[in-house]
This record gives structure tokens, sequence and C-alpha cells, in this order.
């Protein structure tokens, strides 16, 4: 809770200051920090200062503190244990949000994403504004996503990063297209700094591909550089779409990314990828697919594209899955905790296929109860009408429904009724889910852990669409502005992802406890400075995990007011 002062500027160019009694909380729609405003106190010329100084000497009771007018003669107006808050002319400003943009800008060093940047703009004899630029719209993906526009209107008036302040919109668009001319020799070198200080596994790499709309409902003219055009959305939307595809580590720590036409398939991709990724000289780079990629078409494709793919299959739908796969006997080698994995060889020559059948206890314990559960609501349903055809109308939307359907079929007599045989494959394939692979050399502990690769990627992707980064809906236009976003998106993962896996939990969970860490801004005549309230201990020990050092007290004494 905190005194906010706004500001309202007149038609004559004179301003009215406001204060209010605020405090920030978290929205739980979109999870981003906003202020609710608990009182107004009006305008401050024509406010009584006198009912200010009453509430102040109530808190200060309660809170055994002592008031004190400067005007006698005393050094500090309020005080705590003898450190002094307010001086005397010293007036409060606005509160920022400081620690999530400390935090970042501090990664954006560490992982050498700045220094490559600025060497890259002094090559080019432009000035630092450009590694500025694209720090703001970074570290904006990774607190509250803007519009470009947004970040230089808007979200850096919000948050205490001196260092981007002078920043114009214009230079963050010159920037992105700065990005664009250099960004494979940016990509590489924030990369191998990246795998260098963290002492990454690089011997395979994997990679997927999906897609990311676009605000507007019209698509490019046909046009080799041009990339919105409309192709297979994979979240059945209809708007113009870009390809992008995404090499990571096994860990989930983006290595590198592409932009493709928005009608280019996955399978178009790899060749381009593989290509590009051999010129790195890194290990073995893998395609890790889901089940829609699983298509005697496609393996042939990924196989002739990148020489090695990691394939989720269909278990219940594939007659040789079921006939040979899940029939096979041997033990299950324990790879973890809950995860167990076997190698099966179908067939023999060209027509070899080799599987990896895959086992969790724990999922299979959860989906047998749940089962169980659904079968016990199937019978009680069913008890309560004497009357089973069929035809009838509860019957058939029992029959469409999709937690009881996949259990009931239409028996003798045009009776519905439980399949036995339907839960008894239902049974056989509890915990389990099967990939396929062509790479003979690949363990099966590895090839286990590259399903979980699969999962990781997806979940880079989430995070980059639609649930944190938020890249899309893209609102650019011209092709290189769409692909330096898609790459800002991807720095911003980054940063993300090393904060993730040193820290041990969810960036929205990290960045709650960083926005408690603010600066104040105290005027005096024409200067000012900032200064950070106490920082929590939660977010003091997420900063000594990732070596950060706190950001000082006071902060950036001695600039001029008019500034702000």
């Amino acid at each position: 809770m905190y005194l906010r002062t706004t500001k309202r500027k007149n038609k004559d160019g004179s301003e009215i200051q406001y204060f209010q009694l605020s405090h920030n909380f978290r929205d739980p729609s979109t999870g981003t920090v906003k202020a609710r405003i608990i009182h107004n106190f009006g305008r401050v010329d024509k406010l009584d200062h006198a009912d200010l100084e009453r509430l102040c000497k109530s808190i200060a009771r309660i809170c055994n503190l002592e008031v004190r007018d400067p005007t006698e003669g005393e050094k500090g107006a309020i005080t705590d244990g003898g450190d002094d808050i307010f001086l005397p002319g010293v007036t409060m400003g606005e509160t920022k949000a400081l620690g999530a943009v400390w935090v970042i800008s501090a990664l954006w060093e560490q992982l050498g994403i700045g220094p490559v940047l600025r060497k890259a703009a002094k090559e080019a004899c432009l000035g630092p504004d450009y590694e500025k630029a694209l720090l703001a719209m970074t570290a904006n993906r990774l607190c509250t996503p803007e519009s470009k526009l947004g970040v230089w209107e808007r979200w850096l008036k919000t948050v205490h990063l001196p260092s981007c302040d002078h920043v114009k919109l214009s230079r963050m668009y010159e920037a992105m297209d700065f990005l664009h001319e250099r960004i494979e020799m940016v990509e590489r070198e924030i990369f191998f700094h990246t795998a260098n200080i963290l002492n990454l596994e690089v011997d395979i790499i994997f990679y997927d591909a999906t897609n990311v709309s676009f605000s507007i409902d019209y698509e490019d003219d046909e046009d080799e550089d041009n990339l919105r055009f409309r192709g297979h959305a994979k979240d059945g939307s209809n708007s113009p779409l870009v390809s992008v595809a995404l090499a990571v580590t096994p860990e989930g720590l983006p290595v590198r990314s592409w932009v493709f036409p928005g009608n280019t398939t996955d399978v178009q991709t790899v060749e381009k990828v593989k290509e590009d990724l051999r010129g790195w000289k890194l290990g073995r780079a893998m395609f890790v697919g889901d089940s829609g990629m699983n298509s005697e078409k496609n393996r042939e494709e990924l196989a002739r594209g990148c020489g090695t793919y990691l394939l989720a299959s269909r278990v219940g739908s594939v007659a040789e899955i079921q006939d040979n796969v899940l029939s096979q006997k041997g033990r299950f080698r324990k790879i973890s905790e809950n995860l167990r994995a076997k190698e099966v060889i179908v067939g023999d020559g060209v027509r070899r296929r080799r599987y990896i059948l895959c086992f969790n206890p724990e999922e299979a314990r959860r989906q047998t109860h749940h089962r169980q559960q659904v079968l016990l609501e199937i019978k009680e349903e069913l008890s309560k009408h004497k009357e089973k055809k069929a035809t009838a109308k509860w019957a058939v939307q029992l029959l469409a429904s999709g937690r009881y359907g996949k259990y009931l079929k239409i028996g003798a007599g045009d009776k519905i009724v439980i399949d036995q045989e339907k839960v008894r494959k239902a049974k056989r394939m509890d915990g389990k889910w099967v990939l396929i692979t062509n790479d003979d050399s690949i363990s099966v502990e590895d090839a286990a852990k590259g399903y979980k690769g699969l999962l990781v990627i997806e979940q880079c992707f989430r995070s980059l669409k639609t649930t944190r980064i938020k890249m899309q809906p893209v609102y650019h236009w011209l092709p290189s502005r769409i692909a330096a976003h898609v790459k800002i998106c991807v720095m911003a993962l980054l940063i993300q992802r090393v904060a993730e896996l040193a820290v041990g939990r969810t960036w929205p969970r990290i960045r709650e406890d960083l926005d408690r860490i603010q600066a104040t801004c105290f005027k005096k005549k024409s200067t000012h400075f900032f200064r950070r309230n106490d920082i929590p201990k939660e977010a003091a020990s997420i900063m000594k995990i990732l070596k950060i050092s706190n950001p000082s007290e006071i902060l950036d004494i001695n600039k001029k007011a008019e500034n702000l």
C-alpha cells in the first residue's frame, strides 16, 4: 500500500496533481500486476494537509513510530529506528516496478545478449540505443507483453529501467531491422556463450514447428519474401499464419529459431533446419514430433530431410502396435522413478521398425482409478432407465459423450451396453505410450527422455504463443519485422528458461516475487532520486541463486526532475 501521485494536463498547459491511496494486486485472469485505488484524496492544491497529517499520526501511533514536523528544524520527517524516510523539501512521486526488469537486465548481460548486440551495433557504426531498444522490447515480453507502440507509450513509464528511458519508438523499429539483418550471427554467439557458461550438453538437439496467427484477416501477395499465408492452423483458427520452427536443448533452452511462410508444413521445414544446424557443428539434430506427424509419408520425408526422428505413435488405432508392440514380452528398464521403457523391434530389413514402449506406473494408477470412476457413473446412469434402447435421447447423448462413449456400444436388441472389449484394451494401455525412431544409435533411455524433450518443446511453444510471452497475434506486416518479432520473443524465452531451470519454479511465480521490489521517486527542486523498498526474502533468494547483486537502496540520484 502506498500514496500515489497522478497528473492531468489542462488544455492551457497547466498541470493538476492528485493524491490516491493505492495497493498493487495481481489480476487472476491476466496475471499482470495492477494498481487498485483504495481512496482518492483529491486535488493536491485543494487538499487539507492537516487531514493528511492527522492520518499520518494515526498510522504512526499504531505502528509505534514518531511523526515530526520538518519545519521545526528537524532533519527527518518520519523516522523508523533512526532512518530518515523524508527530508525537508523532498516530495514523493510515483512508484515503479523494479525487481523483474532488474533481473532480466542482469541475465541479458550474463547470457551475452547485450554484449553481442552492442558489438554488432558498433561494427555497423550504430549507437548503443539499438541494443537498449531490443532490451526494452524483450523485457516487456516477460512482464506485461504489449505492442511496440505500447512498450514505448505505456509500459516503459511503469518500470524502473533508466537505460531505456530515452529510447524512441522509431528506434525500436530500426532496431528490429538491425536484428533481422544480423540474426544468424547473433543467435550463434548468444547460444554458444550460454552453452559455455551453463556447461550445456549439446550432443542431441530437438526441434519441432508450430504456427503463429496474425491480427488481420487477409494474406500477403504471392511473393518469395512474404510470410503471411493461410495454412493448417494447429489451434483451429482461420487467420493468416507464419510457421515457426524451434530447436532446443533437452532442458528446453532455445538454440535457434526459423520463420517460414504460413502455408509451410512441418515436414517441409526440416531440410532447412538440418542444414543450418549442421553449419553450427553441433551434435545430432533429431526431429521430435507428436502422433499427428506420424505417417508413412511424413516419416519418409523426415528421413530424407533430417536423417533421424523420434515420433509419438497412436497406440489405440495402429494394429501393429496393438498386435506386436504392446504384447511383446520382456521387462521394462527403469529410467527414473516414474518412467520405465523397453525396446521392441518389429519386422526385418527395409520393413524393420524400432519402437520404444514407455510406462509410467503412477500415471497407470491414475488412469485405472479414473476409468473405474467413469464405469461406475455409466452403470449408475444405465440403472436409471428401464428402456435401454440406443435411440432414446439420453442414450444418444451418452454415446456421443467424450467421457462415456468410448466404453459403450450398441448391443443385441439395439440396446446400449458397456463394451467390455474396449474396457480391456483401455486397461492394457494404462500408463503406456509408444515412440518410433529410425535412429539405431540412440539408447532406450535417451529415446524415452527424448519424448520429454517433446513435452519441453510444446511447453516452450505454449509459453511463446499464448501463456506468457504472447508472441501471437502478430501485428507487423513487413516480413523483416515479423521475423524480428519472433526472434525477440525467442530471446525472452531463453531468459525465462534460464531463470526457471536455476530457481526451479515457473516464470510467473518468479516474477510474482520479483514484482514486490519497487522503486519510489523522491523529488527536490530540479533533482530527483529513486529509493527501492526493502527486498522481500523470496526475491532476495531468487537473485542469490541467479548470482545477481541486489539493486542499491538509492538509485539514479541527481537527474533532472522534469525528465521524469
